[in-house]
């Protein structure tokens, strides 16, 4: 089997170093027998996608240059949350490759449970998604009692459809741009969006548990 090898450390990640994973997963492919044809690196944040050998990694998948991808463990892969993440899984098994957790050996693409793993993994992305739409709304009933809505009637803005998704992506950590350019608004209307929900970055975003 030729196998892709998904190494990432944050540059935050005091004492923490790309070499432990890299290590650890060629000797497990080596005990496999497979065959490691490329290795991708980041150290970079996984709460976003736009991490550069992450998606060369994609792109090569998409060219059928492996037929498995091996991480670390899934909040090494990707912390951009549980739908993003599952629609990177899902992105992987339509190219017809398989991914596999190094630590997490329920999360295996390669065996006879690979729906079953994929379709627990949409429940949570689905439930996820459910207590985030909730978050918001409390948020606004909170922001109104306060008086500190503002700008446009709530109202208006609990109908849009774009608020859940742009309070997610915001407090994942991106950029009004990066949100304006990913959902197709202009910048300053996701600007005022995002101060009427009184979202902003997360400080830090706890690992992914399944």
């Amino acid at each position: 089997m030729n196998v892709a090898i998904y190494a990432r450390v944050s540059t935050k990640d005091k004492g923490q170093e790309v070499r432990n994973q890299l290590e650890q997963l060629r000797s497990y492919c080596d005990k496999q027998g497979w065959h490691i044809v490329h290795e991708y690196i980041d150290q970079k944040s996984g709460k976003n996608g736009d991490r550069d050998q992450f998606q060369r990694m994609m792109s090569h998948a998409y060219q059928r240059e492996f037929d498995l991808v091996l991480f670390w463990s899934l909040d090494r892969f990707s912390r951009e949350g549980s739908f993003e993440t599952l629609q990177y899984l899902k992105k992987l098994d339509s190219h017809g490759v398989a991914f596999k957790s190094f630590t997490e050996q329920y999360l295996d693409g390669t065996g006879i449970f690979k729906d079953a793993i994929i379709a627990i993994l949409g429940a949570l992305a689905n439930q996820e998604r459910v207590r985030l739409s909730e978050r918001v709304h409390a948020g606004l009933e909170r922001a109104r009692k306060q008086g500190r809505v503002g700008g446009r009637p709530r109202k208006q803005y609990e109908r849009d459809k774009d608020a859940v998704r742009i309070r997610q992506l915001r407090e994942d950590g991106q950029s009004i741009r990066d949100i304006a350019d990913e959902i197709g608004r202009g910048r300053s209307d996701v600007a005022r969006i995002c101060a009427a929900l009184n979202c902003a970055p997360a400080a830090a975003a706890p690992s992914m548990m399944l």
